[in-house]
């Protein structure tokens, strides 16, 4: 079968329908946020050469830009590499003809890829180009689920802290955001002024806010020095009192830290901090939790996974199946990653034999390098696609 790769495609071929169907008029997908997306740019000069052999390809017009198609083909035969080159070369830096699909396609790669810096290096330029704000970082690489308490860089303090390290403590939180996590070795610090306890506390908050993992280990000393500087009944240094309380929590010391609240509340008269475990044990809880409680499913609504390739075509033929007593199909691709070519033409005859039965098919948070070869197979032409931000 020949699809067209290039400019606007023409509606799939549908059955004649019977005379009732003619009067009230079958079913059509509405306007697609794929297809209303501009992916402009001008022409690279680039074929679909890795799509030889799969499909015949037909030339029409300008399309979404052959850069961005072969890009998208690139992404789908596994090429995140060579993808990722294509479009840092096509979207420019500033300014520029590129439009917004093309920009969310380098985006969406750059999480895919969990190239975290690559990704906070743009996204200002889009802001600014657009108008709008950018989709927010999330590591959608294979191993962002994997815990990374062991794998954080471990970074050692020392001597005597005060509001003079805020340029060490935002080194710390660099280093922290590009890795993910960080871990703190206080062993050697000797002492830390009130000022300084308010900046270690407020890139403490900063981290949390952003759910990067922070583990202080070592921090029995510290507490020690800390102990000493607080005095119950005496409304000082109100930083440390809170610092060293933080300390008891990565310490997991949960009978001291009630202790030490206590007077807190008395010494300020406000509330002291609830107890929370922080550090790894409250990345060790929170994977439990993830383990013992699977996501809910949704019995109306089929879900891709994953990576579709065409060893999937169980998954298609299930989506056949589910398909066949609903009007309405919508498919959750928020946890879908990749589908390959041969898939997604398989995908696209599946949908047009759906919407010549009157059904509406949706397929909702697709990411937007997946969603740049729907618009290539015209999958957006049979189907409401929608990204994920």
């Amino acid at each position: 079968m020949a699809l067209p790769f290039f400019g606007k495609k023409p509606a799939p071929p549908r059955p004649a329908a019977a005379p009732e169907e003619r009067a009230a008029g079958a079913a059509s997908p509405p306007p697609t946020e794929l297809s209303e997306l501009d992916f402009s740019a001008s022409d690279h000069g680039r074929g679909l050469a890795h799509a030889a052999g799969l499909v015949e390809v037909q030339e029409c017009g300008s399309g979404i830009g052959a850069a961005f198609e072969e890009a998208a083909v690139l992404y789908a035969n596994g090429n995140d590499d060579e993808a990722l080159a294509l479009l840092e070369t096509a979207v420019p830096g500033e300014g520029g003809a590129v439009g917004e699909g093309a920009w969310l396609m380098l985006l969406d790669l750059y999480r895919l890829g969990g190239h975290r810096q690559r990704f906070e290096s743009r996204v200002l330029d889009y802001a600014t180009r657009f108008e709008r704000s950018p989709p927010p970082w999330e590591d959608l690489s294979p191993g962002a689920g994997k815990a990374k308490a062991g794998q954080a860089p471990l970074v050692n303090l020392s001597g005597n802290l005060s509001a003079a390290a805020e340029k060490q403590f935002q080194q710390i939180a660099a280093i922290a955001r590009r890795s993910g996590g960080v871990r703190i070795d206080v062993s050697k610090v000797r002492g830390v002024d009130d000022p300084g306890c308010a900046v270690w506390r407020r890139l403490l908050a900063e981290l949390a806010t952003e759910r990067i993992g922070v583990t202080l280990v070592n921090v029995q000393s510290l507490a020690e020095v800390l102990g000493r500087r607080v005095t119950a009944g005496r409304a000082e240094e109100r930083d440390t009192w809170l610092m060293l309380l933080e300390l008891l929590q990565y310490a997991g010391d949960q009978a001291r830290f009630e202790d030490l609240a206590v007077d807190y509340a008395v010494t300020f008269e406000e509330s002291p901090p609830s107890w929370e475990r922080r550090g790894a044990l409250a990345l060790a809880a929170e994977a439990a939790v993830r383990t013992a409680e699977p996501a809910p499913t949704d019995p109306d609504r089929f879900a891709f996974e994953g990576e579709l390739t065409s060893a999937a075509n169980e998954t298609l033929k299930r989506l056949a199946a589910f398909a066949a007593d609903r009007r309405a199909v919508k498919v959750d691709c928020s946890r879908l990653r990749r589908v390959d070519f041969v898939c997604a033409g398989t995908l696209f005859n599946i949908l047009v034999t759906l919407q010549a039965q009157g059904k509406l098919v949706s397929l909702a948070n697709v990411n937007a390098m997946v969603a740049g070869l729907l618009r290539v197979m015209s999958v957006d032409q049979v189907a409401h696609v929608t990204l994920r931000h």
